[in-house]
C-alpha cells in the first residue's frame, strides 16, 4: 500500500513537472489537485487511487462502444502480432484496404475514395488542399477561397484554424492564417440577426446565398459541421438548414466539405449526420469515433469527380503531394474495422433510438433550473447553456468560471464531463445503458443546481 501511494504521488508530481496539457490553463493545473486516469471498462474510467467515474464525454467525444471492449482489444492485439506499421507511400496494407471499402459502403453515395491521416484537424486540412488543387487542375485557378461559418471549429492545425470561427480559440493566430469568407451560423438561442425560429425562415443563410451569388467564381469550397457546431457549445441547426446549404453549393458550383469529425459514427443517431437530410457532400472528414476511441486515425473521403482530376502522367505533376508517416496505420485500421463490426453486431444505431428519446424526456427538467438558458440535443450530443439571467440571456462573468465549477461538482459526484465555457456538455458513449444514462443526467442536474444556487 505504501508503495502504491509513493507511485501515485510520484505520478502526480511528474505530471506537473513534465506535461503540458491541451486547452488547459497550466497555472490552474499546477496549483490544484488533478485526476490521472489508469484504466476503464464500459462507460467507466478509474483513477490511480481506484476511484471510479462515469465517462460523460466519451473521453473527449471518441469512445463509442465503451472502454476495454474485448473485440477491439483483440483486433489490435492480432494486428500487432502481424505488423504494427507499414507505410502507405508506394505500398499498401491489408487493414487499410479493407477499411477503405467499408467506409465507402457506409458513407453517403458518391464518396468513393479514402485518404487516411491521423486526426480531425488533418482530415480537414486534407479536404482543404484537395478542394483547392482540384480547381487548379480543372482549369479554374481563380477558385481559391473558402466559405466558413461563424462559431465553426475544424481543428488546430494552421489550415483548419484558418477556417474556424471561434475567437477564443483562433484570434491569437490570425496573423498566421489565410483569409476566408465567413457567414452567419445557426445559433438560434442567440440569433445574431435578432430573429426567432421558425418565423425567421433561416434568414442566417441569406448571407451565405448573397456571398455565393456575388463571389462563387472565386470560391473553391464551403465547410460545414453538419447538424451540430459541437465545439461552439453544441449549436444544433434547424431542419432543412443542411439541405439548403447543399442546394446552394450545387447551384453555384462550389464543393461542399462536411466535417463529420465530431458528429460522425452514431453521435447524432445515424451513422453520419448528413444522412438526416440525405445530403451527399463532395468531401467528408472523419476521425474521433472511427476506431471506437482506441487509436488515432482519420479519413478524408471524396468523389470520383475530385479524384479523377488528379490523374495524369508523372511529368504533369498532378499528384496530391500530401501524406503522413502513419497514414493508414494497420493497427489503427484494424481497430476501426472491429469498431464497425460491433456497430453491426450490437445493432448500435437501432438500439440507440429509444435511449435518444429517453434522454430528450430526461433533459426537460433542466429548463426549470433558473440559470439554465437553453438545452440543446441532437442524438447523444447535449449542450446545457448556463446564464446569469434567463430573462436577458446575460452570460456569467468569465471570472466566475461557472462551467468549470459545475464539472468539478459533477466529478465529486462520480462523473467526468468538460464544459465549453459555460455550456455543460454531455456526450456519453453510445453503449451507455438507460440506467447509466439516468445516473449521468441526475449528476449533471444536481451539479448545475448546487453550483448555480450558491
Amino acid at each position: 500500500m505504501a508503495a502504491d501511494m509513493h507511485r501515485n504521488k510520484e505520478l502526480e508530481q511528474d505530471d506537473k513537472l513534465y506535461l503540458w496539457h491541451p486547452f488547459t490553463q497550466m497555472k490552474d493545473w499546477l496549483e490544484n489537485d488533478q485526476l490521472i486516469i489508469e484504466d476503464g471498462h464500459g462507460v467507466y474510467v478509474r483513477d490511480i487511487y481506484g476511484r471510479e467515474y462515469l465517462d460523460g464525454i466519451s473521453s473527449l467525444w471518441v469512445t463509442v462502444h465503451g472502454h476495454a471492449r474485448p473485440e477491439i482489444n483483440e483486433a489490435i492485439s492480432r494486428q500487432v502480432g502481424k505488423i504494427s506499421h507499414s507505410t502507405l507511400l508506394g505500398l499498401s496494407n491489408v487493414p487499410a484496404t479493407r477499411l477503405a471499402r467499408r467506409l465507402v459502403e457506409i458513407t453517403p453515395p458518391g464518396l468513393n475514395k479514402v485518404f487516411y491521416s491521423d486526426s480531425g484537424s488533418t482530415a480537414v486540412e486534407i479536404a482543404l488542399k484537395m478542394a483547392y488543387q482540384y480547381w487548379q487542375l480543372s482549369g479554374r485557378s481563380d477558385k481559391t477561397r473558402f466559405i466558413t461559418f461563424r462559431n465553426a471549429y475544424h481543428g488546430d492545425t494552421i489550415g483548419s484554424v484558418s477556417v474556424g470561427g471561434i475567437d477564443l480559440f483562433h484570434a491569437t493566430y490570425r496573423p498566421l492564417l489565410f483569409p476566408t469568407l465567413q457567414t452567419e451560423s445557426a445559433y438560434c438561442y442567440r440569433c445574431a440577426l435578432g430573429q426567432t425560429y421558425p418565423d425567421c425562415r433561416m434568414a442566417c443563410l441569406d448571407q451565405l446565398e448573397k456571398t455565393l451569388e456575388e463571389r462563387h467564381a472565386e470560391v473553391a469550397a464551403l465547410l460545414v459541421e453538419p447538424l451540430v457546431q459541437a465545439a461552439a457549445g453544441m449549436l444544433v441547426s434547424p431542419p432543412g438548414y443542411l439541405t439548403r446549404i447543399r442546394e446552394l453549393c450545387t447551384r453555384y458550383d462550389v464543393l461542399m466539405i462536411a466535417d463529420e469529425v465530431a458528429v460522425g459514427f452514431g453521435r447524432t443517431g445515424k451513422m453520419f449526420a448528413c444522412e438526416h437530410e440525405g445530403i451527399r457532400p463532395d468531401l467528408m472528414s472523419l476521425a474521433k469515433g472511427i476506431t471506437g476511441g482506441y487509436l488515432p486515425l482519420a479519413a478524408t473521403i471524396t468523389t470520383d469527380r475530385v479524384f479523377e482530376a488528379f490523374l495524369g502522367e508523372h511529368e504533369e505533376f498532378k499528384t496530391f503531394f500530401h501524406g503522413h508517416t502513419y497514414t493508414g496505420n494497420p493497427v489503427a485500421c484494424a481497430a476501426a474495422l472491429a469498431n464497425l463490426d460491433i456497430f453491426a453486431q450490437d445493432r448500435t444505431l437501432e438500439n440507440l433510438q429509444p435511449k435518444i428519446r429517453w434522454l430528450a424526456e430526461a433533459l426537460r427538467r433542466f429548463i426549470e433550473l433558473p440559470h439554465v438558458g437553453d438545452v440543446r440535443q441532437c442524438g447523444f450530443m447535449v449542450g446545457i447553456e448556463l446564464v446569469a439571467s434567463r430573462e436577458t440571456k446575460e452570460p456569467y462573468p468569465t471570472a466566475k468560471r461557472m462551467g468549470h465549477q459545475v464539472i468539478l461538482k459533477a466529478r465529486e459526484m462520480g462523473m467526468i464531463i468538460r464544459p465549453l465555457t459555460d455550456v455543460i456538455v454531455l456526450m456519453p458513449p453510445l453503449s451507455t445503458s438507460i440506467e447509466e444514462l439516468g445516473r449521468m443526467v441526475d449528476i449533471a442536474y444536481e451539479a448545475i443546481r448546487v453550483v448555480t444556487d450558491e
